[in-house]
C-alpha cells in the first residue's frame, strides 16, 4: 500500500450519480456526482471529485470535517447567520464540524474533497 495518493481531477472512471436528500433541496433541480478515489484511517478519511449542478441546498456536516478546492464553476456557501462567501476555480475552504448553512450552486461545480469523519 502506498502512503501517497495523487488525486486525479478528471477520473476516467464512472462516477457515482445522486441528487440531494430531498429534506435539504431548497431550490433547483441539483445532480451530484462522486468520482471516490481513497479510503483511509479505517475509513474515516474519504478523498476524490466531487461536481454539482446548480442549484441550492442544506449543507450540513455533524460530525465530519471537510477540505474542499475548486477546481472549476462557482459556489456561494451562506453558513447560518453568517454572510454569504464566494468560491470559484483555485479557491481552497474547510467546513469545519458543526457547519450548517446554505450551498448554492451558481455554475456547475467541481471540486477536490477530503473528509474526516
Amino acid at each position: 500500500m502506498s502512503l501517497l495518493k495523487t488525486i486525479d481531477a478528471n477520473p476516467s472512471q464512472t462516477p457515482r450519480e445522486s441528487g440531494p436528500l430531498p429534506e435539504r433541496l431548497i431550490a433547483g433541480n441539483p445532480t451530484f456526482k462522486t468520482w471516490a478515489q481513497d479510503v483511509a484511517c479505517a475509513e474515516t478519511v474519504h478523498t476524490g471529485v466531487w461536481e454539482a449542478t446548480p442549484g441550492e441546498t442544506r449543507s450540513i456536516k455533524g460530525e465530519t470535517f471537510e477540505f474542499c478546492h475548486i477546481l472549476s464553476g462557482l459556489v456561494e456557501l451562506t453558513p447560518d447567520g453568517g454572510e454569504p462567501v464566494i468560491y470559484k476555480a483555485g479557491d481552497s475552504f474547510v467546513m469545519k464540524p458543526g457547519f450548517s448553512g446554505v450551498w448554492k450552486t451558481i455554475e456547475t461545480v467541481r471540486k477536490i474533497y477530503v473528509t474526516v469523519t
